[in-house]
């Protein structure tokens, strides 16, 4: 538990994130808690980072004159972003990714599917296409009635991460590095919410 210096309340660190300052005097974040330093909590929030800005939250915490980038909200919601496309990418070398509409949807017939994975930026048509088949699966007796969805990146990142070009939907098989991935989606999403950001991660329901 750490408390988040703009709110007060205690939360749990996955909840948070960790904020340092480098040797060059800036504020930065640390998103695997990891880097040397006093650290200043914040919670996993664009608004609150936001806010942290505004009101000079890091000066205070740090007690020491620090340089805080007036991007550091945006700033920090793309190394999330980067943080997660190489996650997807790393479950793509395990062979825990499968891409294209066809094998996609071959997929989740059979029921080999983990989650569901679609571009932020992709067409309303085949997303509702292998959308109602994925909850024709978590409508089945002695299936979960929670099929993730994730619709955090464009297909720009998609691309990036398993390597090949105008990829709109995938497919993740069990395994550690897809829960990883759907775990760094996951915290992505809840920064964002603030902001009401309609793309993230959503848990299909047979009621």
């Amino acid at each position: 538990m750490r408390m988040c210096a703009v709110s007060r309340e205690a939360c749990s660190i996955d909840q948070l994130i960790r904020f340092v300052v480098s040797p060059q005097g800036d504020v930065i974040p640390d998103l695997k808690r990891k880097l040397p330093g006093r650290g200043l909590w914040i919670s996993a929030s664009r608004r609150t980072v936001a806010e942290a800005v505004r009101r000079h939250q890091f000066s205070k915490g740090f007690k020491r004159e620090v340089r805080v980038s007036p991007t550091l909200p945006a700033d920090t919601e793309t190394l999330l972003e980067r943080s997660c496309t190489e996650a997807l990418a790393m479950a793509a070398k395990a062979g825990q990714v499968v891409s294209g509409f066809a094998k996609v949807e071959g997929l989740l017939q059979q029921g080999k599917a983990e989650a569901l994975i679609h571009a932020s930026d992709g067409a309303p048509d085949g997303i509702r296409k292998l959308g109602a088949i994925a909850g024709q699966r978590s409508g089945n007796i002695g299936e979960s009635q929670d099929f993730p969805i994730v619709t955090a990146l464009t297909s720009t990142q998609l691309d990036l991460a398993l390597g090949r070009s105008n990829v709109i939907h995938a497919a993740l098989l069990a395994g550690p590095a897809s829960k990883t991935f759907l775990s760094r989606c996951q915290f992505l999403v809840r920064y964002r919410m603030a902001d009401d950001d309609k793309t993230g991660i959503a848990a299909r329901n047979s009621d």
